[in-house]
């Protein structure tokens, strides 16, 4: 059996080059090609293909929403990030939504078939630059996470992450359906906590644990 592939691409030209690249090779079949991300989840739920080559940047639905709509209908087709670049939280994301390879549009086109091979064996193919920065912030903030579980409430939590975002006593009260006083108050038991001495302060430190 050949490994079905369906091509998601808003650019005509990329689409045409990665199906004549696929054709070249007699285990690999393109079953569909789409030009968004609508297109791309209609035909994966209608031809059920062994992989996915996916742009994360496309019309109507980007690559992201289109793989959280894959998990959440809980469809087994593998799916390959094909990109021009991604940024840490992309990368986190899409390995949180189960994606099995991330490719850069730059790599040379064979290795593209390799990651389709590799991936449908059962493996990752993932772009080490890209992956690694992600995978550290993901570690990163884990850590820092934990440190913080053990020294704030849930509570003092959420208006660390509201301060760092440069929201304001009162935004804050607003959003969380209490006085200002009680923010106050809050933030007074934070700055204490972490011996932190101001609204500056305690931002630098969310930064720093990866709160943000």
């Amino acid at each position: 059996m050949p490994i079905s592939l369906v091509l998601a691409d808003d650019h005509p030209l990329l689409l045409n080059g990665l199906e004549n690249l696929f054709r070249l090779e007699k285990d690999i079949q393109v079953l569909a090609r789409c030009g968004d991300g609508v297109e791309a989840l209609r035909a994966v739920r209608e031809h059920r293909p062994d992989i996915l080559i996916l742009d994360i940047r496309m019309p109507r639905m980007d690559g992201l929403a289109v793989l959280r709509a894959l998990k959440m209908e809980k469809l087994r087709t593998r799916v390959v990030l094909l990109t021009v670049a991604l940024d840490e939280d992309e990368v986190l994301e899409a390995i949180r939504l189960g994606v099995r390879g991330v490719v850069l549009k730059e790599m040379a086109p064979q290795l593209i078939v390799q990651c389709v091979r590799k991936v449908h064996a059962g493996g990752e193919w993932l772009e080490r630059s890209s992956v690694g920065r992600a995978l550290e912030m993901m570690l990163r903030r884990e850590a820092g996470a934990l440190q913080i579980a053990g020294l704030l409430t849930p509570r003092e939590i959420e208006i660390v992450r509201l301060v760092a975002s440069g929201q304001r006593n009162k935004e804050i009260a607003g959003k969380l359906t209490m006085s200002e006083g009680t923010v106050k108050l809050h933030l007074h038991n934070i700055y204490q906590k972490l011996h932190v001495d101001g609204r500056v302060a305690l931002s630098r430190y969310a930064q720093n644990k990866g709160l943000l």
